[in-house]
């Protein structure tokens, strides 16, 4: 019986470096400290997932630098027991790298990323046909160039390598990276026919439905619950979860719709987002994955995430699932 989960794509190192404040353009901000994380799709929700359960088989794929930042990711695969016999690396460009600041007035975040061997992966560097894990997790669409690119007969190629996962019998999800909402649509619509489930915010949710979800950090649930009803539609997916900031919904095949307010961290334990989305995403999928009921996998992304919340880097307050909803329930649920 297929167990576990397979994360397929970015994998990069984090520079998360926090700042006083967001500086507007020719002015300064000081720097308050500096730490080196993993972090993209591929590294963070692999992570996320052995400290909710240290016996959750987890195996990753994808590209990575053959120098000293790579060495770093290896080391953080290594350390949390992760397989990473399908991680790759090449001596022909750096290992991506996002300087992810965060302010500390605001706690919001911004990333500037440097590319590096993310122009250079392609769906040859998938294989999932020996890997007996139950679910793919795969992103990041939008930051890929070949990846976001025609690739044989398919729309691009992230639906050559969800097709890989299909044959070998893997259920499906995506996860995309804030960018501009038509490139969000032109890579990600070819895709939804290829997924059994779908975790996004809701930016993006907004922008693959050409709904206004968002409007000045105001998050429309309304509109939200619509976007979800129409992407749903689109593709073959089961079920699609959208977070935000107050909650989350969950619009599921069979119709039925379900809001779970999020956890109501103190504001002297929030340090910063940087990789909140992918703790929910774990935290949810766990859920999912142990046959936990929609709203109790929603409660569980909640609680990830707010424990994600407490460091500015991408997953190391992420805890193990029961103590992770322990300290939902110390803080509380949002009405």
């Amino acid at each position: 019986m297929r167990k576990g989960f397979v994360t397929a794509g970015t994998w990069c190192v984090d520079r998360n470096i926090t700042v006083d404040q967001w500086p507007k353009e020719d002015m300064i901000a000081a720097v308050q400290k500096v730490e080196l994380a993993g972090g993209g799709s591929g590294c963070n929700f692999a992570v996320d997932m052995r400290r909710l359960d240290p016996d959750m088989p987890v195996w990753t794929q994808g590209l990575i630098g053959a120098g000293e930042m790579g060495d770093f990711l290896i080391g953080i695969a290594d350390e949390y027991g992760i397989d990473r016999s399908g991680l790759y690396r090449t001596a022909d460009a750096q290992t991506q790298v996002t300087d992810a600041y965060v302010s500390a007035q605001t706690g919001r975040r911004t990333h500037i990323l440097f590319f590096g061997v993310a122009d250079l992966m392609t769906p040859d560097h998938y294989d999932f046909s020996t890997c007996s894990a139950r679910v793919l997790h795969l992103g990041l669409p939008g930051i890929h160039k070949q990846m976001d690119a025609k690739w044989g007969g398919d729309a691009n190629g992230w639906v050559t390598v969800l097709r890989k996962a299909k044959a070998a019998g893997l259920n499906t999800n995506f996860e995309f990276v804030a960018g501009p909402e038509d490139k969000i649509r032109a890579v990600g619509h070819p895709c939804l026919p290829h997924l059994d489930t779908l975790v996004v915010n809701d930016f993006e949710i907004g922008a693959l439905a050409g709904r206004k979800t968002v409007e000045d950090g105001v998050t429309d649930r309304d509109q939200v619950f619509a976007a979800a009803r129409e992407v749903l539609a689109m593709g073959a997916m089961e079920l699609v979860a959208v977070h935000f900031t107050e909650g989350a919904v969950l619009v599921t095949r069979d119709g039925t719709e379900t809001f779970q307010p999020s956890v109501r961290i103190a504001d002297k334990d929030r340090k910063g987002a940087n990789g909140a989305g992918d703790a929910f995403a774990a935290g949810f999928q766990y859920g999912l994955h142990e046959g936990w009921t929609g709203q109790d996998s929603l409660k569980l992304g909640h609680a990830a995430a707010a424990a994600c919340l407490r460091s500015v880097g991408t997953y190391t307050t992420v805890e193990t699932a029961a103590e992770c909803l322990a300290l939902a329930q110390t803080w509380g649920w949002r009405d």
